[in-house]
């Protein structure tokens, strides 16, 4: 994966398909863009898009940024890789923190953002999600480590929906992964308090460009009425919610996700050709 100097940090991405338009995806607190090659990519690939994908701040092999970083450095990341890359009008993708990260640079570059695709997201953060927060922190900041087995039982109980939970096969699948890739990333400190507080719902009804928000049902992270509310800030934003999904939706059921994207953004460009 190429290394550039971006925004005044090392920055690893990946440059997957070939010259079709751009799609830039973000991905969530403490994974690795990686993850969206097992079903996201290879989709938006076939359906003819150029796909980037790039590690956040914080995940290796980009920079660490171990001392800490805010949601604006995370914009300047994409927009400093869209200028490195220089496309143009991108469509971008993103999840959880991603989203977060995408609303943020719809709203301020707009020119850059061609369309955008928000999934398990939301614009606020309610009781619940701040406890939750301010719990992970705290962990963390006690320097207690989880035995690799019970983080990953904790994890997939937190993000898989009840149907993944009950099948036997594709929970011990998750857990053998999940432990295996346990342990505290040294920039995921400092995405654990990039957090929209105050609420970012009210700044979002400024965002110009086209936003489809998908939520999942059994979404504890980010449930579906957060999402809605930032497709209902958004002006003329559409909303759907997938079901028998956790906050790992795009993992659990990524037909339906895929069909979302692919489907919005070719919406979308037909909507824009016909106004040209």
């Amino acid at each position: 994966m190429p290394i550039v100097p971006v925004n005044g940090i090392r920055l690893s991405y990946e440059d997957s398909g070939g010259t079709g338009e751009p799609v830039v995806m973000v991905m969530g607190s403490g994974a690795t863009g990686r993850a969206w090659h097992l079903h996201q990519v290879p989709a938006l690939v076939a359906a003819g898009y150029r796909v980037i994908t790039f590690e956040n701040r914080g995940i290796a092999p980009s920079a660490p940024c171990a001392d800490g970083f805010t949601i604006q450095d995370m914009v300047n990341d994409v927009i400093g890789l869209i200028g490195h890359l220089r496309l143009d009008g991108c469509r971008l993708v993103g999840t959880s923190l991603g989203s977060y990260v995408v609303q943020e640079l719809a709203l301020r570059r707009p020119d850059l953002v061609q369309s955008a695709v928000l999934l398990a997201t939301r614009g606020r953060v309610d009781a619940m999600r701040r406890a939750l927060t301010r719990a992970e922190i705290e962990l963390y900041d006690s320097g207690v480590r989880l035995p690799p087995k019970f983080d990953a039982v904790v994890q997939v109980m937190r993000n898989l929906s009840p149907r993944s939970l009950l099948n036997d096969v594709e929970v011990s699948d998750w857990l053998e992964v999940l432990e295996a890739t346990s342990g505290n990333v040294s920039g995921e400190r400092a995405q654990l308090g990039l957090d929209p507080t105050p609420s970012r719902l009210p700044a979002y009804r400024s965002i110009s460009v086209p936003c489809h928000v998908i939520a999942f049902q059994d979404d504890l992270v980010t449930p579906p009425e957060l999402g809605r509310e930032v497709a209902e800030a958004i002006p003329g934003a559409s909303f759907e919610v997938i079901p028998g999904c956790g906050h790992y939706g795009y993992l659990e059921d990524p037909d339906s996700v895929n069909k979302g994207i692919v489907e919005f953004f070719r919406t979308v460009a037909d909507r824009q050709t016909v106004r040209r």
